[in-house]
């Protein structure tokens, strides 16, 4: 593994690997966490323009040059980040960047084609919310929390996607899409002297004002968060039989070993078909089909969640079981031995990765990793924080951590349930 700067002040990330494609990930910090309060969205709407039209191709040639040169690629934009990423064949990795790096250096963000592009994204927020799970989670982030980004969709609201105009789409471009700002991830059989010439190639001439991307990430750090309101809030819809269920627990406070310890807890508590949360009330109870606790450790979010859907009527039980639940780990002592550890922490890693099994999504972590935490090759190397971690320190952990939660129900209409 590899990893350089550019004069112009560009990462370069690279990752030997044994096939005949490369994957490649081009980042910044660029998402909605960079947005002003009056621009909801407009992270969202640049990645979509970007792909409009260049100086020297218009959007239809793009896609078809996509199309006939990639096996795979896309774009997203989340809280911390934007990334364009996609997977060639070797010999046709140069083509494959030179078109992304086109893309991002040299979009027109044309007026022609722009009210319906806002159409395509207004589309996309409907589509968004009918998936029940995820309209769950964003009610229970905009319920949870009075002044976070994560309060409002990375897509923003109607409202604020129709108020978004060509100027500051180029406004909101030129000042994050730098530099200095700019992380390339590569895993490729190729050589990193031909990777990384490649990549010099196209944006050395990308403009030299070196956005720090330290100041990016002391500025993620010192993010604004804010506790949790904590309570019980519902939804209601229509279109649904069951109810879905979500509690969230701020761990924006939580240092680095203090989330590895969080990590090693969560595999016993909410990860798997053996865990605490799964057996007492799938495997004993049948209220469920599915539960799950979560990690969400990205700049901007920094939450433990627990995430399940149950029958309207088992609503006030469900709930009950898990908070009792939550009091008993509370008060654990001798679980967490050293053989416990051991294991706890050999299934993380294979977790892991066999999440980093696909060199596209290899490619992807390396980048965020860098974006968010200065440090891509940290994905390879968390498990050795976590190997000499004491009970003490999970539990300390667990103490401070799960109170206090914001839970969101969403419910039939006309269901009625009262939740002590």
């Amino acid at each position: 593994m590899e990893k350089i700067t550019f004069e112009n002040g560009v990462k370069l990330i690279y990752k030997k690997a044994e096939n005949n494609l490369t994957s490649f990930t081009i980042g910044f910090n660029a998402g909605a966490n960079r947005e002003e309060n009056n621009d909801l969205g407009m992270a969202h709407v640049v990645e979509h323009m970007l792909f409009k039209g260049t100086a020297s191709r218009t959007e239809y040639q793009i896609n078809k040059l996509c199309d006939e040169t990639f096996g795979f690629c896309n774009a997203m934009t989340n809280y911390p980040y934007a990334v364009y990423y996609g997977t060639t064949l070797d010999e046709d990795f140069e083509k494959g960047f030179e078109i992304y790096s086109d893309i991002i250096l040299n979009p027109t963000f044309p007026v022609e084609g722009f009210k319906e592009e806002i159409d395509v994204i207004s589309a996309e927020l409907k589509e968004w919310k009918d998936d029940s799970s995820q309209f769950c989670e964003d009610s229970m982030l905009y319920n949870g929390f009075n002044k976070r980004r994560i309060k409002n969709l990375i897509i923003g609201t109607e409202e604020s996607i129709r108020s978004i105009t060509i100027d500051r789409i180029k406004n909101f471009y030129h000042k994050n899409y730098t530099s200095g700002n700019c992380v390339v991830s590569i895993i490729s059989s190729m050589s990193f002297k031909s990777v990384s010439d490649i990549v010099e190639k196209y944006l050395c001439n990308f403009n030299n004002k070196l956005f720090n991307l330290k100041h990016h990430i002391e500025g993620a750090q010192e993010y604004i968060y804010e506790n949790n309101n904590p309570g019980t809030y519902f939804e209601y819809r229509d279109d649904l039989q069951g109810a879905k269920i979500q509690y969230c627990f701020p761990i924006h406070d939580l240092n680095d070993r203090e989330i590895s310890a969080l990590k090693l807890f969560s595999i016993v508590f909410g990860e798997g078909t053996s865990s605490i949360l799964y057996d007492e009330i799938r495997t004993k109870r049948g209220l469920v089909y599915d539960i799950s606790s979560k990690i969400k450790n990205e700049t901007g979010i920094k939450l433990f969640t627990i995430t399940l859907g149950t029958s309207y009527e088992n609503v006030n039980k469900t709930i009950e079981i898990i908070n009792n639940q939550i009091e008993e780990v509370k008060k654990i002592k001798g679980y967490f031995d050293g053989s416990c550890l051991l294991k706890l922490c050999k299934s993380y890693k294979l977790r892991r990765m066999l999440a980093l099994e696909k060199s596209i999504q290899t490619s992807m972590s390396l980048c965020v990793y860098e974006i968010m935490y200065g440090d891509g090759f940290g994905i390879f190397s968390e498990f050795k924080a976590m190997e000499n971690i004491k009970e003490a320190e999970i539990m300390k952990v667990v103490n401070s951590v799960l109170v206090n939660p914001t839970i969101q129900i969403l419910m039939p209409k006309n269901s009625a349930v009262n939740i002590k």
